[in-house]
């Protein structure tokens, strides 16, 4: 059985080399919808795959880590890098280049390895990212599954080279999460009541 979940965030980025000459020399936005799938051949103690409130939590953070902030590739203009940390309080630096598609696959990344580190508490077998769809537009996304998301001849991801601001961390449920992700720390969820 496969679940979904649904975040947004209002994100601005440019994204270098692309075809488009607005997207790739013009800071812009987009109104992004981030669905989150995961699936499982058991349900838990609540007859369900993952209980949706638990994705409330840390998941939520990360996703909307990027909520009204300014992406920005590492690869990127030195000097524009800097203006930009400089005039933004939110910001995210990714070592790739933030199209959909690479939107897509850090996120899978992250969740994916979250859910690795997670006990569950409740009687959930099994449950695995199954894909993440990130919308930029009402007409255009990306699907990422696990092959996309490890997959080195689309770039490599690593989470230590994945930058939050400050103002982005203060907002995290606990601020040391993306930390404790990076350093493999265990994250325990509820148990029920």
């Amino acid at each position: 059985m496969i679940i979904r979940k649904m975040f947004k965030f209002e994100n601005a980025h440019i994204v270098r080399g692309c075809s488009s000459v607005k997207c790739r020399s013009s800071l812009h936005g987009h109104s992004y919808k981030v669905e989150l799938l995961f699936e499982s051949n058991f349900l838990d103690n609540g007859q369900m795959v993952y209980d949706f409130g638990l994705m409330k939590r840390n998941m939520k953070d990360l996703v909307e880590s990027f909520d009204h902030a300014v992406t920005l590739w590492s690869g990127d203009d030195a000097e524009y890098i800097h203006d930009m940390k400089k005039h933004s309080q939110r910001w995210v630096e990714i070592p790739l280049s933030p199209s959909a598609e690479q939107f897509s696959r850090i996120i899978f990344v992250m969740i994916d390895k979250l859910l690795q580190l997670t006990s569950t508490r409740n009687g959930e077998k099994e449950v695995n990212l199954h894909s993440v769809i990130v919308h930029e537009t009402a007409t255009g996304y990306a699907q990422c599954f696990k092959g996309d998301a490890y997959n080195e001849n689309m770039g490599k991801i690593k989470l230590e080279n994945i930058y939050f601001s400050p103002a982005v961390q203060a907002d995290f449920n606990d601020e040391k999460l993306f930390e404790k992700l990076k350093s493999n720390e265990r994250f325990i969820n509820p148990q029920s009541v």
